[in-house]
């Protein structure tokens, strides 16, 4: 992105984006709340990981509206503690789906399948809503791809449940798990770089 894309980035300061992204606040938390009950419930841990990702937005999301009116320097450090989120996150993902390579449960494939094309229906809802502002500043974007990044998780854990149901084993789902993690290291490294680069504008 050019030196002068970056300098008209949006803020995000706008009535409509605020409403917007408390909209996605409560799809998330709703979210949150049914795909951990249905990863208990399934022994899934594609679920779980998925879980706590939409309970990691709903925090992040909450703290990306606080920063909208805040100066640049703010907005870049509040996108770079939501990039940090999703490293610990993932390392918490990949030691926990490791634990379960050993202790190996093979979830209920139905219910991982379904519940995660509802997760799909309520991500592709919110990067609908969040379409115009995607190309926003460094604490805007790591909102977009946040959601961008999930729906691509959810068809992970889709395919996963079909694989689980068809050859009756735990593998497809720690895989899954673990490639999630890798997405959101990606996402993380991602939103730095673009934080990083506002930076540099800034003190150029």
């Amino acid at each position: 992105m050019s030196a002068n894309c970056q300098h008209n980035d949006f803020t995000g300061n706008s009535i409509a984006f605020k409403r917007t992204i408390l909209l996605v606040i409560t799809i998330n938390a709703l979210l949150f709340c049914i795909e951990m009950f249905a990863g208990f419930a399934s022994n899934s841990q594609a679920l779980k990981a998925d879980a706590l990702d939409f309970l990691a937005d709903t925090l992040t999301y909450a703290i990306s509206l606080w920063a909208v009116d805040k100066t640049l320097t703010i907005r870049n450090s509040v996108a770079k503690i939501k990039a940090y989120s999703l490293i610990v996150l993932a390392l918490s993902i990949f030691g926990a789906t490791l634990y379960r390579f050993v202790f190996t449960i093979e979830p209920e494939a139905v219910t991982m399948s379904s519940v995660a094309f509802l997760a799909f229906l309520a991500n592709f809802i919110c990067v609908l809503l969040l379409l115009k502002f995607r190309e926003g500043d460094a604490n805007i974007r790591s909102v977009w791809l946040c959601s961008r990044n999930d729906m691509i998780n959810n068809v992970f854990v889709i395919i996963a449940g079909v694989l689980v149901y068809l050859t009756h084993s735990a593998w497809p789902d720690l895989i899954a798990a673990l490639i999630m993690s890798i997405i959101f290291l990606s996402s993380a490294i991602d939103i730095i770089k673009h934080s990083n680069k506002s930076e540099n504008h800034l003190h150029d």
